[in-house]
């Protein structure tokens, strides 16, 4: 592909707009010998002379007519196309794409959704709910939620909540069929269900504190999903003991349908953070969406997380 001669087109378009280089050098805010340098190196980069200059007078070559016809036309859809992308980055109005997990969606944003769309109904938040591991810049999200210990250092991080309360849980028939498990070596004779991380190909930790410290465990396991809502069915279903966010399943344990157990040794999660990348901070669509969940969780922390051993997106 042969490459194009297009620096120096908006000086010499602003010669032939003005009639002169002191002209065209007041309109574009520079000095008369940085008009003239870059018109003469526009021309031997052509290897044509554009203009004739004389000290009364300036015209234009017909290598310089030819130029002036079919460059500014475009030139002026080339600047057309830069304020319009200007101003989507302007805008708050038009879609915010994110990611995030199930557990995210009902503690962040659906206690809020109501209010964001009265407030802002011209803005379309499309949600991709997906507990994967996901590259927002590859995927064409302009940002994701996720807990601290799935950032990576590249991502300006903003935290929405604080520690993550877990909550290890069966059915009652399950409980009923197979006993409570008191201590956590005590689910290597249960069924466990486990959620599985499809990108990352591996499954999720199961964390206890015990003695204040926090290790992690790989219990055996009879059932895997790489869907929570499903594992979240099958226990519900009598199949097994899974964990997830305890006011994720709030509903579930007040009514009965689902029954905590280990209390004692279950570990908090880090808090769920806002992710994006640096070059996405100018995005005013962004910054709204940022201030409306930060002013409603009371806590606003902008950081680039140092997190660079923890898992990645």
């Amino acid at each position: 592909m042969k490459r194009a001669t297009i620096s120096g087109i908006e000086v010499f378009l602003a010669i032939v707009r003005e009639g002169s280089l002191r002209a065209a050098a007041r309109a574009l805010g520079v000095g008369a010998p940085t008009v003239s340098h870059q018109l003469k190196a526009l021309e031997q980069r052509m290897g044509v002379d554009l203009m004739v200059r004389t000290t009364r007078s300036l015209e234009l070559t017909d290598a310089g007519q030819a130029l002036a016809a079919g460059a500014a036309p475009a030139f002026a859809e080339i600047v057309q196309a830069i304020e319009g992308s200007k101003a989507v980055g302007r805008s708050t109005t038009g879609t915010l794409r994110l990611t995030l997990p199930r557990g995210a969606y009902m503690l962040v944003i659906a206690p809020v959704l109501a209010e964001f769309r009265a407030q802002y109904p011209d803005v379309c938040l499309d949600l991709s709910i997906n507990e994967q591991l996901v590259d927002i810049v590859k995927d064409g999200f302009h940002a994701g939620i996720r807990t601290g210990d799935r950032l990576t250092t590249d991502m300006v991080a903003v935290r929405l909540t604080g520690p993550l309360e877990t909550c290890y849980m069966a059915a009652p028939s399950y409980l009923a069929r197979y006993g409570r498990p008191e201590h956590p070596r005590d689910l290597l004779r249960h069924h466990c269900i486990r959620h599985k991380f499809f990108t990352a190909k591996r499954m999720g930790d199961w964390q206890f504190v015990e003695d204040g410290q926090t290790k992690t465990i790989d219990p055996p396991t009879t059932l895997i999903f790489d869907n929570m809502h499903l594992v979240m069915q099958a226990v519900r279903d009598g199949h097994g003991i899974a964990w997830s966010l305890r006011k994720v399943i709030a509903e579930d344990l007040d009514a009965g349908r689902l029954v905590p157990i280990l209390e004692p040794f279950a570990a908090d999660l880090p808090p769920f953070y806002l992710y994006y990348p640096e070059q996405n901070r100018r995005l005013e669509l962004l910054r709204l969406f940022i201030d409306f969940l930060t002013e409603r969780r009371g806590q606003i922390a902008v950081a680039s997380l140092d997190l660079s051993a923890e898992h990645p997106t």
